[in-house]
Formats: C-alpha cells, structure tokens, sequence
C-alpha cells in the first residue's frame, strides 16, 4: 500500500522490525496517525536469520504490547517468531509499506520530509528503528569480496562436504560452525580472542568447547584471517602464517547500524569508539527535535546491550512524548 500523504502524519517510524511493530502498535492505540516503512520484508533481520536458529531469550521476554507469545519450548525459534509478528502486523490492520528504502530524512521548520525510494512523506514527528543487521564489520583483507565469503549464513546443507573456514566466536559463529559441521563439512574456527566468547548461549557453549577439545572442529585462537585466496586461506596465528586449504569463508565478526545514515540525517554521536547516537533516555528523543530512536540502534557498536526485552518500552516513552509535545 502507499499511504496518500496528503497531510503531514503525526509519527512516521522508519524500520519494521519487532521494536518499530511496537511503535505502530503504541501510535495507533492512541490515535497516532502514522506509518512504517521498511526497507525489506517484514522483520526483515529476523527473517535474515539462520533457519535452525533458537533465540536466547524466552518467548515471554519477546512479546510487545503484552500479545502472547506461544512457542513449542521456551526458547522459540526464528520461524516461530516471523509468525508471531507478522500476526500482530495483520490482526492489528497496522499500516506499513515494505520493500521501501528510506534514503534521507530532512527537517525544516517544524516538519520533516522523508524522502524514500518510492515517493515524499511529511511528517511531525518520527522513529529511528532501523537496528544494526545491515552492514556486517568487514575483515578488511585481500580477498574479502571473493564470491567463496559470506558475511551472512543461512543453511547448512550448502556447505556439506566442503572445507569451511568460520570466522569469530559469537552466537552466530559458533552456531554455524557446529552445524555446518554436523552436516559433514570439514569446519575450522578463526577466533581473534583465546577463547569462544563468554556471551554464547550457555546450553551451545559446552558443545562447541567439546568440539574444539576433541579436534573435531579444529580451531585457531588469538589468529586472524591474512588473505582469502580461491582454493585456500592465509591465517595469521602465533606460530606464524599457516596456509589453509578452503572452499567457503563464513566471515561471522558481527554487524553494525547504518551510521552513515545516522550523521545525514544530522543524528549526533558519543564518541569515536562506541558511535553512540545521543538521545534523551526518558523520551528517546535524539538532538534533533521531534526525531527519536528506539530499539539497539541506541547501543551503537555495543550492539550487544539492547534486546528486545529491554528495548519494547521504548515505544511507549516516545509516543508518550510525542503526545505530551502535541498537548503543549
């Protein structure tokens, strides 16, 4: 749908991921005329997600607006949650145009003007959710845009009886390497740190170190990728380089939000090293007067301090302020 902007929305949240359903879950309970856009499908990180994965936090801590979350164990899984929110986005009649990128965000006066692949909108006031799953931390390394490296990964029947090499020592990392290894694939893990990260998921965490300590799964610590090569990998270690035969290079170091986008649309941050946007943490609301922020996009690089069990309020905080500001 394309909403006839004829007159400025009150609220126009960009991203409709579970924290901007929220937002428009919140507007329309109080009169809010507004609307979300996406830039892919509904959810869009989520869906993004590996097939088999199961999330850390219990369906109960991923409900919005207090709709149940019913999942077959207590830790649902991705399939379950597209399901969840694409049923609240449906029996809810919440207004949303997907497959719509917004490109730049202007305000002038007391009106901002979103421009987007498609068409202008005018709005009062809008949201920031666009979280982080967009643009993945590159290794920076000769040979990183071969087309054997993903920075994403999915299923792992593709990667069965070939030579993967996993990159990192996150959730996702260690999630794909046993896997991809319980597939047939011949998995070894590149890990910059001395260990797998202290954050995995405590039921996944044994069963990797096992996999590691029995040399099922062969792992090199405090090393890092020197150069991707066609049939084979230069691996930086502490014995020296070692040469390592490869097909396929999963480059799982983590993501990071569109902060380009974020000082364009002149949202100020903290610092060189977190890139923390600056926001008012009782409204949400950024340096930029009636443009605010909801959801891990707040947390900068420290993608890992927003969830949506922690972030869900948001919504109510921001559209409680944006009432308040009409009122005034």
């Amino acid at each position: 749908m394309i909403h006839q902007n004829m007159k400025p929305l009150d609220l126009l949240i960009v991203g409709c991921g579970p924290i901007g359903i929220a937002c428009g879950l919140e507007a329309k309970k109080n009169g809010l005329d507004y609307l979300i856009i996406e830039k892919g499908c509904l959810v869009n990180s989520i869906y993004n997600y590996p097939v088999n994965m199961r999330f850390f936090s219990s369906s109960d801590l991923l409900e919005i607006d207090e709709i149940p979350f019913i999942s077959k164990e207590v830790k649902p899984n991705r399939d379950e949650a597209l399901e969840y929110y694409r049923r609240i986005v449906s029996s809810h009649k919440l207004q949303v145009n997907l497959f719509e990128k917004v490109t730049d965000i202007k305000k002038e006066n007391d009106l901002f003007e979103i421009i987007s692949e498609k068409t202008v909108y005018h709005a009062k006031h809008i949201i920031i959710s666009t979280g982080f799953y967009d643009l993945p931390n590159k290794m920076k390394v000769k040979g990183e845009d071969l087309p054997k490296v993903s920075h994403y990964y999915k299923d792992p029947h593709y990667y069965a009886h070939q030579k993967v090499a996993v990159i990192g020592a996150s959730n996702s990392s260690v999630d794909a390497a046993l896997e991809c290894y319980r597939k047939g694939a011949e998995v070894t893990m590149i890990i910059r740190g001395e260990a797998i990260n202290k954050r995995v998921k405590y039921w996944v965490k044994p069963d990797i170190e096992n996999r590691i300590a029995e040399g099922s799964i062969k792992t090199y610590f405090n090393s890092s990728v020197a150069e991707i090569l066609k049939d084979k990998l230069i691996i930086s270690s502490p014995e020296g380089n070692i040469e390592l035969p490869n097909d396929y290079v999963l480059a799982l170091t983590g993501y990071e939000p569109d902060f380009s986008f974020l000082k364009k649309i002149n949202i100020r941050l903290a610092d060189d090293q977190t890139l923390r946007p600056l926001y008012n943490e009782e409204t949400m609301e950024t340096n930029v007067k009636g443009m605010y922020l909801a959801g891990v996009i707040c947390g900068g690089m420290e993608t890992h301090k927003w969830f949506i069990e922690n972030s869900r309020e948001h919504a109510k905080m921001i559209v409680a302020h944006v009432l308040k500001s009409r009122v005034a």
